[in-house]
């Protein structure tokens, strides 16, 4: 049996996409996203906020950028994944990342609006995968 790699957060853009294209023009988005939730501890309301880094490929990335800005309310299905990098000095890291499959954007209305022709509750989604990154050059709407 094969495992379930599968991640489903709710939480605000810490900042706006960054669209890159890499070679053949396959264009990548990414960006941070806040997830907080509210406990009491000894009678008084806490917060905590975890941060995310979410990735998105081709079609799902252009939809990204092109509708997703800084403290708007999305909703994100996608998969983990943790790759190694080598920073400046030469020394190995690892990040993990939230490969994003769809969303949906939250929120009111007037947050999505462009040119009139955007509704809230609508999602983007990717329709095949290969090996984790969006083959869809066609968004469903």
């Amino acid at each position: 049996m094969s495992g379930i790699n599968k991640v489903i957060l709710i939480g605000h853009l810490g900042k706006d996409p960054e669209m890159r294209y890499l070679e053949g023009g396959v264009s990548v988005t990414s960006f941070p996203l806040a997830t907080s939730e509210t406990f009491n501890k000894d009678g008084q309301k806490m917060e905590q906020t975890e941060w995310h880094n979410i990735v998105m490929w081709r079609g799902l990335a252009d939809v990204a950028g092109k509708f997703l800005q800084k403290g708007k309310l999305v909703y994100i299905e996608g998969k983990l994944r943790t790759r190694s990098f080598e920073d400046k000095e030469g020394i190995k890291k690892y990040t993990t990342e939230v490969v994003a499959e769809n969303f949906t954007m939250l929120g009111r209305k007037s947050d999505f609006e462009e040119n009139g022709n955007r509704q809230p509750g609508k999602s983007a989604q990717a329709n095949n995968t290969i090996g984790g990154e969006s083959t869809a050059d066609d968004l469903p709407f």
